[in-house]
């Protein structure tokens, strides 16, 4: 029996023997996180410095990018330090420390993109009124809002879980989750499962519900409104829809493989999987709003010709 997490390491068990492949993936996975870190701080940069960008759906999107960096940056560093090494292992606050950083940034993830659907239902069926109920103070406390709440749940969730007695040390992923050090606990942690359900699902429920709730509404002014109003709907919901489903894609393959035996599965496939929630989104987000949202497409190649002429 351990007595806590505290001077304990993780065996992550996922991990398998590539021989010099593990450099070609180290390789591509340096690729993707460089892709990720320039994208997303590329527009994250062009929404800060122009002026006419500085409107409640860019600062919402803003938000969005800051917290593709978090949770990328909770994954990458970590996992490319194990694919080179020779021993998968990791100190328990490190561990626990990269559970907190994934757990909020997919709370953070979802509420934003809440926040997003209620700015455009605002936009889209009350168009008159909008300017009057985004200002700036309001748009500050819904960004304040969608970042306290997960970091604060994920704080409480990080101390029942350090305070655990384990029986073991191997988790059987490639990255260290909640659930996997829970599983590993000696005795009953019904309270813990319990809170972490409740939370789970109570961001992921509530902010899928309400977005379905925005949608219907803005659907329903697109069917009786002008010709006008649906392409400007269709304009800016089809990136935001996009990143729903992308992300409740990957939050699906993320709690199925967390919650049942995947034994079954391909090891390359679940790696992929894993993966998938905490690579994709911060990938597909910058690439989808840059190349769909006019105003960042024409700023962001404005702002690119500027520093290749200046260089």
């Amino acid at each position: 029996m351990i007595n806590s997490t505290q001077g304990l390491f993780f065996i992550l068990d996922a991990y398998f023997d590539t021989g010099l492949l593990k450099y070609l993936y180290f390789i591509i996975v340096m690729f993707l996180y460089m892709l990720i870190l320039c994208s997303n701080l590329l527009l994250i940069v062009v929404i800060c410095v122009n002026r006419s960008l500085h409107e409640p759906m860019y600062m919402f999107l803003c938000s969005l990018f800051v917290n593709e960096l978090y949770g990328s940056t909770g994954l990458f560093p970590l996992l490319l330090g194990q694919i080179l090494s020779d021993i998968h292992t990791v100190s328990a606050a490190v561990c626990l420390l990269q559970t907190f950083c994934l757990y909020s940034y997919g709370g953070v993830e979802y509420l934003n993109l809440a926040i997003m659907s209620y700015d455009r239902y605002l936009a889209i069926c009350y168009p008159l009124q909008y300017n009057m109920q985004m200002k700036s103070h309001k748009i500050a406390v819904l960004i304040a809002l969608t970042w306290l709440y997960p970091l604060i749940v994920c704080i409480c969730m990080i101390f029942m879980t350090s305070s655990l007695q384990l029986c073991g040390n191997i988790i059987n992923k490639v990255y260290c989750v909640n659930y996997s050090v829970v599983k590993l606990a000696c005795f009953d942690t019904s309270v813990i499962n319990i809170y972490g359900l409740i939370t789970s699902f109570g961001k992921i429920l509530g902010a899928l519900i309400f977005i379905c709730y925005t949608y219907i509404k803005i659907l329903k002014v697109c069917l009786l409104g002008s010709k006008q109003t649906r392409q400007k709907a269709v304009s800016t919901c089809t990136p935001h829809l996009a990143s729903v489903l992308n992300f409740s894609v990957g939050a699906s393959f993320e709690m199925l493989q967390s919650r049942f035996n995947m034994s079954g599965v391909p090891n390359m496939l679940r790696i992929f999987l894993s993966l998938y929630f905490f690579a994709c989104p911060p990938l597909f987000n910058p690439l989808m709003y840059g190349l769909n949202l006019s105003k960042i497409r024409v700023t962001c190649k404005n702002l690119i010709a500027n520093v290749l002429r200046q260089g």
